[in-house]
């Protein structure tokens, strides 16, 4: 156990010496980040033709909601028989084999 301890200090202390050495030879001088400019992307131009993505010159156009109605729903499940599923389902599990009383 002191073996392992030791050990484990020394690469401990190695590893904070040699994080000391490195980070000395870094350049304590700061970088200044200069962003690139790109006058081109803030000029004014003419609006481009549309253009299609899809094969074929089919287009359709919708506006407003969709009913409830067009979208199938499941009927809600009662509480009741939700209760019962879930006592069905817990009596199939499998029982512990021992069990432990604290006295």
């Amino acid at each position: 156990m002191k073996k392992t301890l030791f050990v484990v200090v020394c690469l401990f202390c190695t590893s904070a010496a040699f994080g000391q050495y490195i980070g000395a030879s870094i350049s304590s001088q700061p970088q200044i980040y200069e962003a690139p400019s790109h006058p081109a992307h803030a000029s004014y131009a003419p609006i481009a033709q549309e253009t299609t993505v899809i094969s074929g010159n089919n287009f359709s156009y919708a506006q407003g909601d969709r009913p409830a109605s067009d979208f199938p729903q499941a009927p809600p499940v009662s509480l009741g028989a939700a209760a019962r599923e879930l006592k069905k389902e817990h009596a199939q599990i499998k029982k512990a084999r021992i069990v432990w009383e604290n006295q």
